[in-house]
C-alpha cells in the first residue's frame, strides 16, 4: 500500500500548541475529550510520520470565531503554516483557513498562497462566524478555489466549542456543490451528528467528498463504514484525523477492526486523498 494521506491536521509546532491549545481556546476542548496535545519540531513530526507510515499531511492554517467574544478563537496564519510547509513540500501542504470578514483581501492571500507556496486548498471552520456555507461572504473564496483547481475543505457537524452548530448541517453543502459543480468540496468531520445527511449529498454530487477527521475510526457509524466500503462510497471518502485530537497510531490500528475490503482501504488512506489534492 502507498503511504498514508491525512487530508487535515492542526500545526503541530511548539509556538502554535502552546498559542492554541496550552493557552487557547482549543486547549478546553481537547481536555474535556481527556487529550493533551503534544508539540513536535519538524524533524521530530517527520520521524513520527515516518515511524506511523504517512506519507503526506494538510496542515489547516486555522482560523475559528468566538462567537460569544466577537473575536479570533483559533488562529495560526497562512504564512506561519508556509515557513513550514515550504521546507518540507514532500511531507506536508497548507490549507489556507478562511476569514470570510477578510472579503477579496483574503481572496488575494489565498491565491498566494496557493501560487507561491504550493497550498492544495482552503479550509473553513463556519460554527463561530453565524454565515452558513451557503453564504455570499464564501463565494469569492469558492470562485477563486475553482480557478486555482484546489478543493474546498468544509468543518462539517459538531464541535466541542460553545458555537452555533446549525450552520454546520452537510446540506448546506447542496446550494454550493450546485452552483459550482466542478469544485471539490469535503465535508470533513463525518458531518457527524447528521452523517447520514453527509453521505447523502457525498452520493448525490460528484463533486462533493466525505471525510472522517475529528472521529476515531471505533465510533464511526456503521452507516459511515458502509459507504466507505461500498463501490457507492469508496471513491468519496478520504482518512483524516484532525490532530492532536487523536493520534495516527491510534486511528489506523482501529481501522483493522472494521473490515475494509483491501482496495477500499487504499483508497480510503491514501488514492482519493491524492487525487482530490493532486498528491498524486
Amino acid at each position: 500500500m502507498s503511504g498514508v494521506i491525512d487530508y487535515l491536521i492542526n500545526p503541530f509546532w511548539p509556538e502554535a500548541i502552546k498559542k492554541n491549545y496550552l493557552e487557547g481556546g482549543e486547549g478546553e476542548r481537547l481536555a474535556s475529550v481527556g487529550r493533551v496535545p503534544k508539540a513536535y519540531e519538524p524533524d521530530e513530526f517527520i520521524a513520527q510520520m515516518d515511524k506511523d507510515g504517512l506519507q503526506h499531511v494538510l496542515i489547516a492554517s486555522i482560523f475559528t470565531w468566538n462567537y460569544i467574544d466577537q473575536h479570533a478563537h483559533v488562529h495560526t496564519t497562512w504564512e506561519e503554516v508556509a515557513a513550514y510547509t515550504d521546507r518540507y513540500p514532500e511531507r506536508m501542504s497548507g490549507l489556507y483557513g478562511v476569514n470570510p470578514f477578510r472579503g477579496m483581501r483574503g481572496v488575494r492571500e489565498f491565491e498566494t498562497a496557493v501560487k507561491e507556496h504550493g497550498f492544495r486548498g482552503i479550509h473553513i471552520h463556519p460554527h463561530g462566524f453565524g454565515l452558513r456555507p451557503d453564504d455570499a461572504f464564501y463565494f469569492p473564496f469558492y470562485a477563486k478555489a475553482l480557478e486555482l483547481g484546489v478543493p474546498v475543505v468544509i468543518s462539517m457537524g459538531h464541535t466541542l466549542d460553545f458555537m452555533p452548530q446549525e450552520n454546520a448541517r452537510p446540506i448546506l453543502l447542496d446550494r454550493i456543490a450546485i452552483y459550482f459543480p466542478d469544485l471539490k468540496l469535503v465535508c470533513a468531520h463525518t458531518g457527524w451528528p447528521w452523517v447520514e445527511e453527509a453521505i447523502a449529498i457525498a452520493s448525490k454530487h460528484p463533486n462533493v467528498y466525505l471525510g472522517t477527521s475529528a472521529y476515531a475510526p471505533k465510533y464511526w457509524k456503521p452507516e459511515m463504514v458502509q459507504f466507505l466500503n461500498s463501490r457507492r462510497g469508496n471513491e468519496k471518502t478520504m482518512f483524516g484525523t484532525d490532530w492532536p485530537l487523536f493520534n495516527h497510531s491510534e486511528a489506523l490500528a482501529q481501522l483493522e477492526d472494521l473490515g475494509l475490503k483491501p482496495e477500499n482501504k487504499q483508497k480510503l488512506l491514501h488514492d482519493n486523498a491524492a487525487r482530490v489534492f493532486g498528491l498524486d
